[in-house]
């Protein structure tokens, strides 16, 4: 999902627009989570960008999206963008420390 939201509907209050917005996110998360992995993948993660236009979209995790839309909400900003893109999950082992490192 790459998209300029634009939440530019008079009649509409903002926050139910951001809500809507989120909506459509959290339906593009799900739709990806529940596609087949591929052979030796352990989960979807997500490569996310966001910011007020594509050229100025900074990296940030994917629970971030919705607190970064609820601070462009908070100053008014009616334009931002988001690129969410579906890559390969790994698993990383916990190394427990043994009793002699302790």
């Amino acid at each position: 999902m790459r998209t300029i939201f634009t939440l530019d509907k008079p009649k509409v209050k903002l926050a139910r627009q951001i809500e809507a917005t989120k909506s459509t996110i959290n339906k593009y998360l799900k739709r990806e989570r529940s596609k087949q992995l591929p052979e030796g993948v352990d989960f979807w993660d997500f490569a996310c960008k966001f910011g007020d236009t594509k050229e100025e979209a900074k990296a940030c995790h994917w629970k971030d999206i919705f607190k970064l839309m609820d601070a462009a909400e908070a100053r008014e900003q009616i334009t931002f963008y988001v690129q969410i893109i579906a890559v390969d999950g790994y698993r990383q082992k916990n190394v427990k420390p043994s009793s002699t490192e302790l």
